[in-house]
């Protein structure tokens, strides 16, 4: 049996552990490591000692014939580019990578989809929904993963507290089809004393259409004769790693003061 660590063994193990821990996902680990199969460093460190590749590896369970499992997560990467690029294919461009079937793809698409579920866990009451940032924030993983543009409702009482979200309406790839009727409709129906509106841009530029523009005067419009008030209008966009932000506010951009 071996006897306890001395004081210098236990500061290695402990800057091991931190420049481990503080590695980038998408590095790779220390030469000592790389033997260490993904499971194994997982267990005794936690999911941020690995790669984007090993837990992709360990997602999918194993390989086949002439394709072992990390070789297939690190084509999947290398054919997608990036982990968002990866969550929004679909099953039959998943299936194109060697080593992948229709099992496999389902894995994959069905993480993501657990992963962009677990913002709805969060309370409502939570989000200051009177900052277009935060409302950003609680609808970006719902829209992550779509490939068309899609329009939400979020109705809103007297304190601007949420009483419930609806998806009004989606569209096509680059266009949604809405009416302000469909909007207000909802908001009656919940007894809402405001809504704000919000869609995604699947290109990615959150920058507002005319459709965009005009479709928000004609909410300003009808909110007014119905003494419902029209907040605001947010388009969301996708996170490209840049400073600029991924979403816009029109009212933030002026167009509810013309």
């Amino acid at each position: 049996m071996t006897g306890p660590l001395d004081h210098g063994a236990l500061c290695h193990l402990a800057h091991e552990y931190e420049s481990i821990r503080g590695m980038h996902p998408s590095s790779k680990p220390p030469t000592h490591l790389r033997h260490e199969l993904p499971r194994e460093r997982m267990r005794r460190l936690g999911a941020s000692s690995l790669n984007h590749a090993e837990i992709l590896s360990i997602l999918l369970g194993s390989g086949v014939k002439g394709y072992p499992v990390k070789l297939i997560a690190e084509r999947l990467l290398e054919t997608h580019g990036s982990l968002n690029a990866l969550a929004r294919a679909d099953l039959a461009t998943l299936c194109k990578t060697p080593g992948i079937g229709p099992e496999k793809s389902m894995i994959i698409k069905a993480a993501f989809s657990l992963a962009s579920r677990m913002m709805d866990e969060i309370p409502s009451t939570k989000w200051d929904l009177n900052r277009p940032a935060e409302i950003a924030r609680y609808l970006r993983e719902r829209v992550r993963l779509e490939e068309v543009e899609c329009l939400y409702a979020l109705f809103l009482n007297t304190r601007h507290q949420l009483i419930r979200m609806e998806e009004v309406t989606r569209g096509i790839l680059d266009a949604v089809l809405a009416h302000p009727r469909e909007v207000f409709r909802h908001a009656l129906l919940h007894r809402a004393a405001a809504v704000v509106l919000v869609h995604n841009h699947p290109s990615g530029d959150p920058s507002p259409s005319e459709a965009d523009v005009r479709l928000t005067r004609e909410l300003i419009r009808a909110g007014r004769f119905l003494k419902i008030n029209f907040l605001d209008h947010i388009i969301l966009g996708r996170p490209d790693g840049q400073a600029s932000p991924d979403f816009v506010s029109l009212r933030e951009l002026g167009y509810f003061y013309h």
